[in-house]
């Protein structure tokens, strides 16, 4: 009886142990649960969309959403299936988010699974359906509050930062786009873009956890326009008086023409001492019909009339100084000093450049903090020219770290996968990493010199040659050369003077595409629809040998 006791007693102690062990790891969870930072908002797409997110009746919204893998995962997220379409979804958060206070961290991936030549791949945080707009009617005019992410096509290249601001004397909504924003990644990986609002008025755009910008809302240097107006402008009524003058310089009303001056000389006269190179071949044609050319079946000479066929090379020519009449060349006439015109001199009555005279801003106003709408629901509202693109993990929470964690947790793990299988396939083609790294730095750079000002007349001819680049590394030293020479010639006009010069840069192979993506509700959407219009380029046709 007593050894049945003791094992009793035993046996009721050893319960009581695991009882406490079991409590105390339970208490040590919850602990764990309520100390762990939470998310405001996270949509992993790990379920269907459908329901959830609201895909826009408009018309206009061709393209079709779809619930995907992402390529060489088993990771799902939101799909771009079809090219040249507009698409438009939203999601109503249930809750209003405020950004007037504490941090606020907008965060989402998207991988451009083919590549990303025209398109827009950013995200509309909207304000509450109050302001004006229903989720079923979601539209490029929907009331947004802030704009964030990657818009790539032609001249553009860029990770838009945008928000929207009411003016409290005018009433009107103004877009406030970042300066200088950070350029889209150019491969097919993974990427995940942050954007970190802070109470002390700083915004931080992260791409893969790394800053590429920080901006002040409250500095004109950071924003185009300026959060707060100018205190005056120009005064819209004031008028130039008629007799203001603004020619600096004016020709001498007392300068003579010369008696030796001769307006009527040819620029160009006729060399008397040119010969005639040996070899040239007076009686064969620069071109000749060509031999392989054949008369089509469908060919109806009463209504197509009389078939010739097309003309090609010569190729005698080639082995030639030339071919047809011989004509002796022009050569600059040292008695040409075309139309005189008199000397200019100081105008005595020059002003100045005539300005309206400053009076208030009544749009003026001064605040120590932004004004932000609150959000309340996340829209992808996008004209893409590519397919499969593919958005994931879009989050909104109240703390960086925990952004952090959910980039370390759902993004890193793709990011790495995709980046050993992209160097696989480098060896594979035979590319090492080290020049692909090299390559992708080199357009990163190129992509923000080319935003310099006094480049702009070139801007669309250099971002033809980069997007060359990007498609076929192994032109990249020639791309650079090309550009370099562009550069130089700009640089020597500027420091010595003279017409800015007509640089030719080479035709690049891009297909015909859409120049400027269309960033829908903002202030860039009609050129960019207009650029994307007038893509096509027409061929050109084969110059003769003369021409050259």
């Amino acid at each position: 009886m007593v050894l049945m006791e003791g094992r009793r007693k035993i046996t009721e102690l050893m319960m009581l142990l695991l009882l406490l062990l079991i409590g105390c790891s339970a208490s040590q969870i919850q602990a764990s649960s309520e100390n762990e930072p939470d998310a405001i908002f996270y949509e992993p797409f790990s379920e269907s969309f459908e329901g959830r997110w609201i895909v826009s009746s408009k018309d206009e919204y061709k393209g079709v959403w779809k619930l995907s893998k992402s390529e060489g995962h088993d990771d799902y997220g939101l799909l771009v299936s079809e090219k040249a379409r507009k698409y438009a979804v939203v999601k109503d958060l249930g809750k209003a988010v405020s950004l007037k206070d504490g941090t606020i961290v907008l965060q989402f991936e998207v991988r451009f699974q083919n590549g990303l030549e025209c398109g827009g791949a950013y995200l509309k945080y909207l304000r509450p359906q109050e302001a004006g707009w229903k989720p079923e009617e979601f539209d490029n005019d929907s009331p947004y509050s802030i704009m964030f992410g990657p818009d790539k096509c032609g001249s553009t290249n860029k990770v838009h930062f945008i928000f929207k601001h009411k003016n409290p004397k005018s009433g009107e909504y103004v877009e406030h786009h970042l300066k200088d924003p950070p350029s889209v990644p150019s491969d097919k990986l993974s990427h995940v873009y942050t954007a970190i609002l802070k109470p002390n008025n700083e915004v931080s755009i992260l791409i893969d956890g790394e800053e590429k910008k920080k901006a002040n809302f409250l500095s004109a240097k950071d924003f185009e326009p300026a959060l707060m107006p100018a205190k005056t402008i120009p005064d819209p009524d004031d008028k130039k008086p008629e007799d203001w003058d603004e020619r600096e310089k004016i020709p001498d009303p007392h300068a003579v023409k010369p008696d030796d001056w001769d307006e009527d000389a040819p620029m160009e006269i006729e060399d008397e001492d040119a010969v005639k190179p040996e070899g040239w071949l007076d009686d064969e044609p620069e071109e000749i019909d060509d031999p392989e050319a054949t008369k089509p079946e469908d060919w109806d000479d009463e209504e197509d009339g009389v078939w010739e066929p097309t003309k090609t090379d010569n190729p005698k020519c080639s082995l030639a100084p030339g071919c047809g009449e011989w004509k002796k060349p022009m050569k600059m006439n040292p008695a040409y000093k075309g139309k005189w015109s008199p000397p200019l001199i100081d105008n005595p009555s020059y002003k100045g450049i005539w300005k309206p005279q400053e009076i208030p801003n009544p749009s003026f106003f001064e605040t120590e903090k932004p004004d932000f709408e609150a959000i309340a629901a996340i829209g992808i509202e996008i004209w893409t020219m590519q397919d499969g693109v593919l958005f994931d993990n879009i989050l909104i929470a109240d703390d960086e770290k925990v952004a952090e964690i959910y980039r370390l947790t759902t993004w890193k793990p793709k990011f790495e996968n995709e980046k050993e299988k992209q160097k696989a396939e480098e060896e594979a083609a035979g590319l090492s990493d080290g020049l692909s790294g090299f390559q992708k730095k080199i357009f990163d750079l190129l992509y923000k010199i080319v935003d310099v000002p006094f480049l702009d007349a070139y801007k669309p001819k250099i971002i033809d040659l980069i997007e060359k680049g990007e498609k076929q590394p192994n032109i990249t030293i020639g791309i650079i050369v090309s550009i370099a020479v562009v550069l130089l010639t700009v640089v020597f006009k500027i420091l010595f003077g003279g017409k800015k010069p007509k640089v030719t840069v080479p035709e690049t192979d891009r297909p015909a595409a859409a120049e400027t993506s269309n960033t829908q509700g903002n202030s860039e959407e009609k050129e960019d629809e207009s650029e994307k219009e007038d893509a096509a380029v027409p061929p050109r046709r084969r110059p003769t040998r003369r021409e050259t």
